[in-house]
């Protein structure tokens, strides 16, 4: 899978926590997305973890000392930092945001990120009390009034006991970070897409209610990718297990209703509404306050009223429209109607009944139906390339 950190240059400085362990697993994630990684370890962080561990995951010798004649890296420093895409500090400690935010150069990482005109990602760890004092904060702001990123840190408990904010961020987390950084003055840059996920389910009682089996990974898939070629984006999803993405403005709804709500709001300001929501067509009529109970009864039934169609529905002059239709049958003609019948752009048609094309796995293959008739049939894919073949699809529909 090509995604958006393949063949792009890394380097990854760690300094003295005890989270150092968490760097050599951002090490191997970012080695495995297609990454080239070169790694400056501090002198302290050298106390926690050793450089060969980093050596035998990125397969490339660890800058550790400025002046060590022996290492190409080190004395080719400045080169690191032109090459560099992404800089990324995890974990930085109290004492290297206070050497990177007063400019200091006395060793490899220091220097470097010092050379660099690449963006710059700090990941703070440490003590919830050493992050929390003015002076490191003080520290941080200067980082961030400089264009540098702060990711985290995250609320937890801590090495030395205490809960509170301190831990490294999830690498997870950090790849979407060093993903969004880097994709920032992508393609579709300060474009404003709104993107729907998951399926909506619909009150029966307090207890049950009316669903179907989307995950929400396909719009999620979709946010991600726009996200990484620099648009601005917002998220509306029902509701899903998967964690809200990085950088990512995500408002949650439970039902149709609330969903048609929120997209017509959000799409007055927008440039490209992608609907991958499955979105229920009907709900029940009444919702009971309280619990409904079996009787003796074999039969149960529930009256139905449809829901409104969403995407026929919000007409802004400009916004780009795109549809998704999850079909057992008839992919094509059910997917031509629906884009007469919704106004849209395009619409993206996926068999669901095929194991690797449904709900709840990482890849599909669908069919590309446009406006005017043209129908694109795409090979299977990841979802996030699906994701940005329709982001491709998009961006022709602005123009120059």
């Amino acid at each position: 899978m090509k995604g958006p950190l393949s063949k792009k240059n890394i380097v990854l400085g760690v300094t003295g926590s005890i989270a150092c362990y968490k760097g050599l697993d951002l090490a191997s994630k970012l080695i495995q997305s297609g990454a080239f990684v070169e790694v400056i370890m501090t002198k302290s962080s050298m106390r926690f973890i050793s450089p060969l561990s980093f050596k035998s995951i990125t397969h490339s010798d660890v800058v550790t000392d400025l002046f060590d004649s022996k290492s190409k890296q080190s004395i080719n420093h400045v080169a690191l930092a032109e090459n560099a895409d992404a800089i990324i500090v995890a974990p930085a400690t109290a004492n290297s945001i206070a050497k990177i935010a007063y400019g200091l150069s006395d060793d490899a990482l220091g220097t470097t990120i010092l050379a660099t005109k690449s963006p710059v990602i700090v990941a703070p760890a440490m003590d919830g009390n050493m992050f929390n004092n003015p002076a490191t904060q003080e520290n941080i702001a200067k980082l961030i009034s400089r264009g540098i990123f702060v990711a985290g840190p995250a609320e937890g408990r801590l090495a030395s006991g205490l809960a509170g904010y301190g831990r490294l961020v999830e690498v997870s987390d950090l790849i979407e970070v060093l993903s969004m950084t880097i994709g920032r003055e992508g393609d579709l840059k300060d474009k404003n897409f709104v993107v729907s996920a998951g399926g909506t389910q619909e009150s029966i009682d307090p207890v049950r209610t009316l669903g179907n089996r989307s995950s929400g990974k396909m719009g999620y898939a979709v946010a991600q990718a726009a996200r990484d070629r620099g648009a601005i984006v917002t998220l509306v999803t029902g509701p899903t297990s998967l964690p809200n993405p990085v950088g990512i403005r995500t408002i949650k709804v439970e039902d149709a209703l609330q969903m048609g709500e929120v997209l017509t709001r959000e799409c007055h300001s927008a440039d490209a509404l992608v609907m991958a929501a499955a979105v229920a067509d009907w709900r029940p009529v009444q919702v009971s306050t309280t619990k409904m109970k079996k009787n003796d009864s074999a039969n149960w039934s529930i009256d139905l009223i449809r829901n409104p169609d969403i995407l026929e529905g919000i007409k802004e002059g400009n916004i780009i429209k795109v549809g998704f239709a999850a079909e057992t049958e008839n992919l094509i003609e059910n997917g031509k109607s629906k884009v007469k019948s919704k106004g849209l752009d395009f619409i993206v048609a996926n068999d669901i009944t095929k194991p690797d094309s449904g709900f709840s796995v990482d890849t599909n293959k669908v069919v590309i139906i446009h406006s005017n008739g043209t129908v694109e049939k795409l090979p299977l894919m990841q979802k996030y390339e699906v994701g940005n073949a329709i982001l491709d699809r998009v961006k022709t529909g602005f123009g120059s």
